[in-house]
């Protein structure tokens, strides 16, 4: 069979797999796997592609140099035929509503705990010189606070993207949804 220059994740066909198989025992090792389907090597007898006992130790050691360059995978080709497993691949959209599903059903908090008490800590000290203190207590409140006004923003923001007849949030969406509801996302009174 020709070799699939610009399909390499297409398998071989089933003719050269089940001569792969019907190999002498000496070639049917993991090293064997790997090597490369060159026509020779495919139309070759086993009797000349075994190393022969007459020619001694210069020989064995050419074969046995021959089979390592063949062993090492060079390309995604070389992985497949080596028995490596691709990872399933999903349409698209697919883990993303598997995912919208799974985040639904939890209540722990998404935002990582020690980069928020960073960014709190931060904007405190830019703030305030005398405030340098936060009870374990407050930070916590202040992350479910937050946590809970951008899931309540995005879900206003995705609302009007759905009105607009698309399916991807964008940045117009977040803007329309702060200015609809009012002074709750702009901290003004």
């Amino acid at each position: 069979m020709a070799r699939q220059k610009h399909f390499p994740h297409r398998q071989r066909s089933r003719r050269s797999l089940v001569r792969q198989l019907s190999s002498p025992a000496g070639d049917s090792g993991p090293d064997a796997q790997g090597a490369s389907t060159s026509a020779a090597a495919q139309t070759a007898t086993p009797r000349s592609r075994a190393p022969s006992r007459a020619s001694g130790l210069s020989s064995q050691r050419a074969s046995s140099s021959a089979t390592a360059r063949n062993a090492t995978p060079k390309s995604g080709q070389a992985q497949e035929r080596a028995g490596a497993t691709k990872p399933r691949r999903f349409k698209p959209g697919t883990v993303a509503l598997r995912e919208i599903r799974k985040y639904q059903k939890i209540t722990v908090l998404l935002v990582p705990h020690a980069p928020f008490v960073r960014i709190v800590k931060e904007i405190n000290s830019s703030f305030s010189e005398t405030v340098t203190r936060w009870t374990a207590e407050a930070l916590l409140a202040l992350q479910e606070a937050a946590e809970a006004h951008l899931i309540h923003l995005f879900e206003e923001s995705m609302l009007c993207a759905i009105h607009a007849k698309r399916v991807t949030l964008m940045r117009k969406d977040l803007e329309l949804a702060r200015r609809i509801g009012g002074r709750r996302y702009f901290g003004t009174d």
